[in-house]
């Protein structure tokens, strides 16, 4: 793991980091920020997923979120959004689809197979290169993130509720499988079958479980937002949701847009939602 750069932040370390992956198969880049509490011992976790054409830093650098983080002693982890040169020909050809848009999944078509492998890089790979190597609690994880980014928070946590005792989001691509953007890189990473498709739509997934957190789901959608009614589908999450006995708070605001000024306004609620779950 090679330190990139290092920056005092709130009484913490804001660190942004490079390390060789094996799930990629190719160097791939996070960021950490350690609030002052990780120097007395072991902290909770809060990845944050980001999304499409975000990188490791647009979070930390855009969100506004470490200085709530430092006085709550939460620990902040953002991956990138995909690899970067892979050597796959029109990997960067469209701004939806490949880099900076691996939507958090195992793609098992070639030519993505082979590198693009978000979802066992986010769950099992860095979560470990994370405990290993900061004072990081293995036992108080939670997951959160926007847009692609709130699309894999939702699917990863409903598939490893074991792994994350908290999940929100922020203008989530909640309905993948009926929207432009997931059937796109649905059908390009995971092949034409679409019951393979279901494991990674946070709306289908929850259709199968019954209250998988029992202490709620926070979603926060703006009602200005040019992608709500095509993209994202909050409504098709919110009916999953009541049918599986799930809690959700879905919060709709009037006049926000899909931006980071909306993800900042509501920052705070989700890091107090987090920390009030993770500390318990």
């Amino acid at each position: 793991m090679e330190l990139l750069s290092e920056h005092a932040c709130f009484g913490g370390v804001q660190g942004y980091y490079r390390h060789d992956s094996a799930e990629t198969g190719l160097p791939m880049r996070f960021s950490v920020f350690q609030p002052p509490q990780a120097t007395q011992g072991p902290v909770p976790v809060l990845f944050f997923l980001a999304g499409l054409t975000c990188t490791e830093e647009t979070f930390m650098i855009k969100a506004g979120a470490q200085r709530l983080a430092a006085q709550l002693g939460i620990m902040l982890v953002t991956p990138d959004t995909s690899p970067r040169d892979a050597g796959i020909e029109g990997e960067s050809a469209s701004w939806d689809f490949g880099v900076g848009a691996g939507f958090y999944v195992d793609a098992t078509q070639a030519p993505w197979s082979k590198h693009y492998r978000m979802y066992s890089y986010v769950v099992q790979e860095l979560r470990q290169t994370i405990i290993g190597n900061f004072p990081a609690r293995a036992d108080r994880i939670g997951i959160f993130g926007h847009s692609m980014g709130g699309h894999g928070a939702l699917t990863l946590a409903l598939r490893n509720p074991d792994i994350y005792r908290s999940v929100s989001a922020f203008a989530p691509i909640a309905a993948p499988m009926q929207c432009p953007w997931g059937q796109k890189a649905f059908g390009n990473y995971l092949g034409a079958d679409q019951s393979v498709w279901a494991a990674h739509d946070a709306s289908a997934l929850m259709r199968t479980q019954q209250t998988p957190f029992a202490a709620g789901i926070l979603i926060d959608q703006g009602l200005s937002d040019k992608f709500l009614a095509q993209q994202l589908l909050p409504q098709e999450f919110e009916a999953a949701c009541e049918q599986a006995g799930q809690p959700l708070t879905l919060r709709r605001h009037a006049g926000y847009d899909h931006g980071y000024y909306f993800i900042s306004t509501f920052m705070e609620d989700h890091l107090r939602f987090h920390h009030q779950i993770l500390s318990a």
